[in-house]
């Protein structure tokens, strides 16, 4: 079974790159700088920023769907990666970014229809084989990634 994980486009969040710190929170947005080497994963690289690195947090929706599983959440994007000449986000096909595969995932099974259908905790290290067990399931569709601890959104696993 084939998979690929792709960061977020880039491009939804460069008009926030200009606002104040005013104009940001009127959107619910503020800016961040990442003080820990691993506490703040970037949707678009799928990486975690370095310490002193320009972060926009924000809330995101990561499962859009008329129904109970609509899901928002915080999420963080790094500046640089937003900005248009950093290029297209990275595509993982068949391995699980160290950004990731480095956290206690919630790994949860969407339906075609949007509905929950199957969902694992996969520890440190074990990603791969808890992505794989789920879109065996033939009812799973994708898989969503999150953070188990924090509950952050951090990628959208899909069948190749």
């Amino acid at each position: 079974m084939t998979y690929r994980i792709e960061g977020l486009s880039p491009a939804p969040f460069e008009p926030l790159l200009d606002l104040d710190d005013a104009a940001l929170a009127a959107r619910g947005a503020m800016r961040v700088i990442a003080d820990s080497p691993d506490g703040y994963p970037c949707r678009i690289s799928l990486e975690d920023a370095a310490p002193g690195e320009r972060l926009i947090l924000l809330n995101h929706v990561s499962h859009d769907v008329a129904g109970p599983f609509r899901a928002a959440y915080a999420i963080y994007v790094r500046e640089r990666h937003v900005r248009a000449q950093a290029g297209p986000p990275p595509v993982h096909v068949d391995e699980v970014p160290a950004c990731l595969d480095r956290r206690t995932l919630s790994l949860r099974g969407f339906g075609a229809d949007g509905l929950l259908k199957a969902a694992r905790l996969a520890p440190p290290g074990q990603s791969d084989r808890g992505i794989r067990a789920l879109l065996t399931e033939p009812a799973v569709a994708s898989v969503h990634a999150h953070n188990a601890a924090y509950g952050c959104f951090l990628a959208r696993i899909e069948r190749c």
